[in-house]
């Protein structure tokens, strides 16, 4: 007999002493942390669809806005390992209601911002709060739940990640078609967007204090203080050069270069750490780092293009903000399809088939996206999104899936953290990269319109800043009264010319970053996965403990197992069943 025919038998005694232990009330505790997470990705995405109403309201710049979805992403991505960390050494649920508590407060401060510069300020903190969900929820979970039921557990907690994204931008319209339920209580008419988040977290928090139990690593990973201030330093001066880049002044370039001088002492300092928050080691597996690669340009041309088809929507098409949303759910309808139909996608075909042709699907549509107009329809826009998702999906689940094959079981913490961490700023560059490109390119379009008009220059200016501006000049050109009749219509078309071309830019910037993680995936993503398994005779430490580094913890090399791909499919096929996990230490059993 096999060991592939025994492993069931080995794996039903292991589950049968598991089941004695377990919390009776873990399906109840699932629901509550999905609560908690659902609410920081829908406020993600929520954003998207209310830019418009936020820049006109508040006269932002493009830069500006861009800055207010930065500074989320940017501190978000920098604190995943440091919160993890924190909620190992101090109590889990200690440090969720924390993080949860200042993401609420930092809402409601957003709700009442009265200037771009406030805003900012107060998405920041947003992503101070939200950076503690997503590890120490993935943590709970793998605590409280058996071996046996803990895939099913996460792929809920994925599932709330994917259906947050879908729901997000159609909340976000609906609050926005409404502005009265809330604008008696913000003063503004896209404060909702942000305020909904408080009572939704305070639903949450009573529901975390009641029912979920604290659990803490004794063997917890140490805090990067150094590394944090490096890496959130070297992001911020490397994205202003970006951002805020005249291309072609000498200021641009001392930022930029100041920021990759400091990110490049931020990878020495953690390839010499005992305890990197980044865990560069990693890097070294091509079947984690390959993967990485390809879906961080993914991400980066996904979050560049949406922004940018938010406004096409909005402005360009005369949408409104819930149908603009609408339309981001045939893109969220491709993912949900693709993504679980993945894996026996690659058993069939192999990885090194599915994922580039997966990711060439979303390059075709993203060059198709690249010849939109102004009177394209909305079918073809509703397929094009769909067939972008699908794309998508069949690239970063399978892709995902070689990573955590490739990371061994004591480093799987720090896998995820880095997994989200670069995903995080490779969307952050992304969003800056190509806003700042569309910005030139809208503005060199669009000024020698207004040169041939007698706009005052200042006022030439801010209508250039991005199309957004324009149509807010046009706006106040109508409400005015003392311009000819007609002048705001001749404006909103010419800032209509002048944005088709950028988005166009856009689309085809995405594409080519499509492209570069279509050719890595075809050329250098390992035939066979390298990967790791539970060994049978040796327990490791268990999987939500974060990062182990060398002299701190067990041999690496006690757990990992080389296994053949047998099926040609790229992933490994396991003989081995999984070991049970000794419980963490739980000071509430509730």
């Amino acid at each position: 007999m096999s060991n592939q025919d025994q492993a069931p038998a080995t794996g039903s005694v292991a589950a049968q002493a598991t089941m004695e232990n377990v919390n009776p009330r873990r399906w109840q505790i699932l629901a509550v942390l999905v609560v908690s997470l659902v609410v920081v990705i829908l406020d993600n995405t929520v954003l998207n669809v209310a830019l418009k109403t936020i820049q006109q309201d508040l006269n932002a710049t493009q830069s500006e806005l861009i800055w207010a979805i930065n500074s989320y992403t940017l501190v978000f991505a920098a604190l995943l390992f440091t919160w993890g960390a924190l909620g190992d050494r101090f109590g889990r649920k200690r440090i969720l209601i924390i993080g949860l508590s200042l993401f609420a407060a930092a809402s409601a401060l957003c709700a009442f911002a009265a200037n771009p510069q406030q805003l900012i300020i107060f998405r920041g903190l947003m992503g101070i709060g939200a950076a503690s969900v997503l590890p120490v929820t993935l943590a709970i979970i793998t605590v409280i739940f058996p071996p046996q039921e803990r895939g099913k557990a996460i792929g809920a907690w994925a599932a709330a990640v994917g259906g947050a994204v879908a729901l997000g931008p159609i909340v976000g319209g609906v609050l926005l078609e409404h502005p009265q339920w809330f604008n008696w209580l913000t003063g503004n008419d896209w404060g909702s967007v942000f305020f909904i988040n408080v009572p939704i977290i305070i639903v949450g928090l009573i529901g975390i204090i009641a029912i979920v139990p604290e659990t803490k690593n004794e063997n917890y990973a140490k805090l990067d203080p150094i590394g944090l201030i490096l890496s959130i330093t070297g992001l911020l001066a490397l994205v202003y050069g970006i951002q805020e880049a005249g291309w072609g002044e000498l200021r641009t370039y001392l930022w930029m270069g100041a920021g990759i001088a400091i990110l490049v002492g931020f990878l020495i300092f953690e390839s010499r750490t005992s305890h990197p928050s980044l865990d560069l080691s990693l890097f070294k597996i091509r079947s984690f780092s390959v993967p990485l690669a390809g879906v961080s340009l993914a991400f980066a041309a996904l979050q560049g293009s949406l922004l940018f088809l938010s406004f096409y929507y909005q402005l360009v098409r005369g949408w409104s903000p819930l149908q603009s949303g609408a339309l981001t759910l045939p893109f969220a309808v491709g993912q949900v399809i693709a993504a679980p139909r993945s894996a026996k996608m690659v058993q069939k075909f192999g990885a090194r088939r599915v994922i580039p042709a997966g990711v060439a699907l979303a390059t075709v549509a993203m060059v198709l996206i690249a010849r939109i107009q102004v009177d394209t329809p909305i079918w073809y826009l509703v397929l094009l999104g769909f067939l972008f998702g699908f794309g998508l999906g069949n690239t970063i689940a399978p892709s995902t899936t070689r990573m955590t094959l490739a990371t061994p079981p004591s480093r799987s913490g720090s896998g995820s953290a880095v997994q989200n961490t670069v995903r995080q700023v490779a969307a952050a560059l992304g969003v800056a990269i190509i806003s700042s490109i569309v910005s030139a390119v809208y503005a060199n379009n669009l000024t020698p319109i207004l040169d041939k008009t007698a706009m005052p220059p200042a006022l030439k200016e801010a209508a250039a800043d991005s199309i957004g501006a324009t149509f807010g000049i046009a706006d106040k050109i109508d409400q005015s009264g003392q311009a000819p009749p007609g002048a705001g219509d001749l404006l909103r078309k010419a800032g209509i010319d002048s944005f088709l071309p950028a988005l166009h830019t856009a689309a085809w910037i995405a594409a080519a970053l499509l492209v570069c993680a279509f050719v890595l995936f075809l050329t250098m993503l390992p035939a066979k996965a390298e990967a790791v398994a539970w060994a049978g005779s040796h327990p490791g430490p268990d999987a939500t403990k974060g990062p182990i580094v060398p002299g701190e913890g067990e041999s690496d090399a006690a757990h990992q197992v080389h296994v053949v791909d047998e099926h040609g499919d790229g992933l490994a096929h396991v003989d081995q069943a999984p070991l049970e996990i000794a419980p963490e230490k739980s000071a509430d059993p509730a």
